[in-house]
């Protein structure tokens, strides 16, 4: 089968269409004929080596995919599904692992799945549409209603919102009820934030973005819950965005975080922590759960995926290059 791949890490370069061997779905597993995958922010870490991560190679992209069942493993029960049904994957996969992480991602023709990771996509849901969603859109809707638990009227600062992830979370947030205040590095990219439904947009590079939040959110005070400042903050960005968030939260504001893109061990000032009763939390990936209720929510017309193209997968390297360049707002889809 034709398959993006690379046998050692580096730049674009070493990214080519090559043949795969086509993959033996095991009993309880299906084979899924691709029709679009998304790329993420791991693909360009994985692709130069700089995870940390034993990868094995050669390794194949994308943790995002979407498809048709083209056939099951042997002896499996595959309760109630056929060949041709449409299905969307749960990229994390108990036995092997993430997606384009640990085993060989979804830019090719076919993967073999198992059944238990595979959710049926809704009528009026395209395949790229479901190809978007999973890593990306999984992680904002985990982070926004388990994690942050944003509520209507209040005010949410989202650092650095133009991929995936930050979309989603101006949309959801949005859908909501919240006013958001988000952050882009482009002008372009500030015009489609707004287009999107942010309220306030500010550029990424700001040396003042801490008396420019003020300005829209009012000053914090000590001990004043309602006396000015964000009641929420998303920064996966880290770097020197970490203690100038801590200036924009409200008394007893929540910062939630599920990565650090500009660092992960950044100067931070627990004064405001400590002193303003701030809630720092944690959020790591998604559920299943969450995933198939985001693919209500598009069938449902509450939720539209930014896409930012779709290609074929012979433009990998084109595609890869925009993703490691920051020229992507939104995500971008290759279709096998």
């Amino acid at each position: 089968m034709k398959a993006v791949l690379y046998d050692a890490h580096g730049d674009v370069d070493e990214l080519y269409v090559g043949e795969a061997p086509d993959p033996e779905p095991a009993s309880g597993e299906a084979r899924v004929r691709i029709r679009g995958c998304g790329l993420n922010g791991f693909d360009p870490m994985m692709l130069g080596g700089t995870t940390g991560l034993r990868v094995p190679l050669p390794m194949t992209p994308c943790g995002d995919a979407a498809g048709e069942i083209a056939g099951f493993g042997p002896g499996t029960d595959a309760a109630g599904r056929r060949v041709g049904d449409r299905v969307m994957i749960d990229p994390l996969i108990a036995s092997r692992g993430m997606l384009g992480e640990k085993s060989a991602g979804a830019a090719s023709e076919y993967l073999a799945v198992p059944l238990e990771n595979l959710l049926p996509i809704p009528d009026g849901v395209s395949f790229e549409q479901a190809a978007a969603l999973p890593v990306a859109y999984g992680t904002a809707l985990r982070m926004i209603e388990d994690r942050a638990r944003v509520r209507p009227g209040e005010t949410v600062l989202i650092l650095g919102a133009t991929g995936g992830v930050g979309c989603c979370c101006v949309q959801l947030c949005k859908r909501i009820g919240a006013r958001v205040i988000a952050t882009g590095g482009s002008r372009w990219k500030l015009e489609r934030l707004r287009a999107l439904g942010a309220d306030h947009v500010l550029p990424s590079d700001s040396t003042e973005l801490v008396r420019q939040v003020r300005e829209i959110a009012g000053r914090p005070r000590y001990h004043e819950a309602d006396a000015g400042g964000v009641d929420v903050v998303i920064n996966y960005i880290g770097g020197a965005t970490w203690a100038a968030s801590l200036k924009t939260l409200r008394f007893q504001g929540r910062m939630v975080t599920c990565g650090a893109t500009a660092g992960y061990d950044p100067r931070t000032d627990i004064r405001y922590i400590w002193s303003f009763e701030q809630s720092i939390i944690g959020s790591d990936g998604w559920s299943r759960e969450g995933l198939t209720r985001l693919l209500d929510m598009v069938a449902d017309g509450e939720l539209d995926p930014v896409i930012h193209a779709v290609r074929p997968i012979d433009e990998v390297r084109t595609a890869m290059r925009e993703l490691m360049e920051r020229a992507v707002f939104g995500k971008s889809i290759l279709t096998p």
